[in-house]
């Protein structure tokens, strides 16, 4: 399972989801079905998320190798304790914000870091609209815990150190209550049609 994951790394067609289908997980979602089963060995069905190197692409790059859901793009990366990663352009600065993630009954599951894109170098980086949310799960030990513990020691790569990346433009992305829904822009078309124009059976 591992290599298979490896494989991602330089395969830019990774599974596309079916037409109709928007990849939008939720941040509980996230290290649950995702980072979960990525730290354990488990497997994926469909593996839609790529592993990238942080490092190798600035955000607007990310089209076309990350996965793709609407105006963000999700990706598996390697945990660094670096508080500033350096890309060719420019570099991601943390924000120093650090949100615990919890499930629906209250459990804690992991934790949550901000980042903002600079261009230029540091610290003289000029602060662009690219942010950056970077998930990463919390151990509970479990007899599954022990059996993933001896699988990865049998594995030359430490995979309790993964993570999940989502990256997306602010001035892209408007909140849910923003965004109108096809039948509300239906209804709002027919606003702007003369009476005379709309003939409604009897």
């Amino acid at each position: 399972m591992g290599d298979n994951n490896n494989n991602n790394n330089n395969n830019n067609n990774h599974v596309k989801l079916p037409p109709g289908f928007w990849f939008c997980p939720s941040d509980e979602e996230l290290i649950v079905h995702f980072l979960h089963r990525k730290i354990s060995l488990l497997p994926f069905h469909p593996d839609v998320i790529p592993d990238l190197h942080l490092h190798s692409y600035d955000p607007w790059d990310l089209d076309g190798k990350a996965m793709s859901g609407g105006n963000k793009w999700y990706f598996y990366s390697r945990r660094t304790h670096e508080t500033t990663r350096i890309t060719s352009n420019g570099y991601w600065k943390s924000s120093g914000v650090d949100e615990t993630i919890l499930s629906t009954s209250n459990h804690n599951l992991g934790m949550k870091k901000y980042y903002t894109f600079y261009m230029g170098r540091p610290p003289q980086g000029h602060k662009t609209n690219w942010l950056m949310q970077e998930y990463s799960h919390i151990s509970h030990s479990s007899p599954s815990s022990s059996s993933s513990r001896r699988r990865r020691s049998q594995s030359k790569i430490d995979y309790s150190k993964w993570v999940i990346c989502r990256v997306y433009e602010s001035n892209s992305c408007d909140s849910d209550e923003n965004e109108l829904s096809c039948l509300d822009e239906v209804f709002l078309s027919l606003d702007d049609l003369d009476d005379d124009e709309i003939s409604l059976p009897h």
